[in-house]
């Protein structure tokens, strides 16, 4: 049961993930979710997902902040 649950969350996140561009945050989050998961009720897999997800979420909130930073223009210089 283990295994089929893994196989099918390896495929969707396969499935999901169209370049390697859009992966951003997602293999640290899986990684953090694994272990928190196996620690907290024995569940990595569900942990790994959630993890990914989570971690996309935030790496898409920096680089739209970033991006939103590098648009405003610089202030004048004082003289």
């Amino acid at each position: 049961m283990k295994l089929l649950v893994a196989a099918a969350a390896c495929a969707a996140l396969a499935l999901s993930a169209s370049s390697a561009a859009d992966a951003k945050g997602c293999l640290k989050g899986a990684a953090v979710g694994g272990v928190a998961g196996h620690f907290m009720g024995h569940h990595p897999v569900a942990g790994a997902a959630v993890g990914c997800a989570v971690g996309h979420h935030q790496a898409t909130k920096k680089a739209k902040a970033a991006q939103a930073a590098a648009a405003q223009p610089a202030p004048a210089p004082k003289r």
